[in-house]
């Protein structure tokens, strides 16, 4: 299954607004059901500069990619990063699976 990428900033609003919220230690998922797949990432100026925040995207965009076919239903998310020591793309991907399984999405 193939996943679109949020980019409006409308659609951002939207789901901070109206989305449920789950916790992991390495990010929070911000997720509503959806006609399509689609994901998008919040990354603040705290995590570093462009070079660190890009990669921290890229290493996310792949754990979701590689995880959205476990998921039985079609949702909107955004993810929202925090500050850690060291990010992992193993990490987020167990993290991911994790929230996967806990929400049931």
């Amino acid at each position: 299954m193939q996943y679109c990428r949020l980019k409006k900033q409308a659609d951002f609003q939207k789901l901070f607004k109206k989305g449920k919220r789950a916790f992991t230690p390495s990010f929070t998922l911000i997720y509503t059901p959806a006609k399509k797949m689609t994901m998008g990432i919040s990354i603040g100026k705290k995590h570093g500069k462009s070079v660190k925040r890009n990669r921290i995207k890229r290493l996310i965009r792949e754990a979701f990619r590689l995880t959205q076919g476990e998921m039985e239903g079609k949702y909107a998310f955004v993810i929202v990063p925090k500050v850690l020591d060291s990010y992992e793309f193993s990490t987020y991907k167990k993290h991911l699976q994790w929230i996967i399984k806990k929400e049931k999405l």
